[in-house]
């Protein structure tokens, strides 16, 4: 016989857990993806929170009233999504790249409406941002983040968030940082080839100024562009390591700014 009897502590110690866990499951990567039907985002917080809710330590939770409560799951609310977030943000590292690329080789304006993301993105950009998605459900980093949210528990307990917004801040113009270095690291096969095209193209232009550089160019940056891409495919996976290797200490350092 199963006994389906609790108390009126256990429900309000699970719907905090309950939602820490879907505020991270609807911003984090590849699970907060708008396509992702929003079943299964319940459907996973809820399997999750009956796994943790006799694993994770129950502190006491003192209140006054229902805004002394509200105030708890507003704040467990902002936990899980600025980790969520942290692991996130870093999926703009891809969407730069992609923009500078494509600003150098000419396809700037070919841009789209990305419904993953809602916002308007470039043709590579979207490219590498579907094939770092596939590398990370390879490596299964997807994995990794859960268990990496469910060890915050051990430093950051229920009701025991505490926002150092001065760390916070650090961590996001760290991450700032790092992303423009990321990102020129990824594009600078590109930019270099491109660079270089430049240099034939204006050498060109003194010595037959009757042609027209600026139609020929057009055509070579973009033939210059592709191929250089193409040949650089193969450190794709090097690429995403360094993307990876961002996201963990995002969310390594939003998790220090919490406690």
């Amino acid at each position: 016989m199963f006994d389906y009897t609790f108390t009126f502590e256990e429900i309000q110690f699970f719907l905090l857990i309950f939602i820490r866990i879907a505020s991270f499951i609807f911003i984090a990567p590849f699970f907060g993806m708008s396509n992702t039907p929003a079943r299964l985002k319940v459907g996973l917080s809820f399997f999750i929170t009956m796994i943790l809710l006799n694993v994770v330590d129950k502190p006491d939770i003192n209140y006054g009233d229902v805004i002394g409560y509200g105030i708890l799951v507003v704040r467990e609310a902002i936990t899980g999504l600025l980790i969520g977030f942290a692991a996130n943000v870093c999926n703009s590292i891809v969407l730069f790249f992609g923009n500078m690329a494509d600003t150098n080789i000419g396809l700037s304006m070919a841009s789209e409406y990305d419904p993953l993301t809602r916002t308007q993105v470039t043709v590579t950009g979207q490219l590498y941002n579907y094939l770092v998605l596939l590398l990370l459900l390879i490596s299964n980093l997807q994995s990794y983040l859960i268990e990496a949210f469910v060890e915050a528990y051990q430093l950051i307990p229920v009701n025991g968030t505490v926002f150092r917004w001065d760390s916070l801040l650090e961590s996001m113009l760290m991450y700032c940082v790092d992303m423009l270095v990321i990102a020129f690291r990824i594009v600078l096969p590109v930019f270099a080839c491109i660079m270089i095209l430049n240099c034939i193209l204006g050498i060109m232009a003194k010595v037959a100024p009757q042609m027209n550089m600026f139609a020929v160019g057009i055509q070579l940056k973009l033939f210059v562009g592709l191929l250089s891409m193409l040949l650089v495919v193969e450190l794709l996976p090097y690429m995403s390591d360094m993307i990876f290797t961002e996201m963990r200490r995002m969310v390594v350092s939003v998790v220090q700014g919490l406690y």
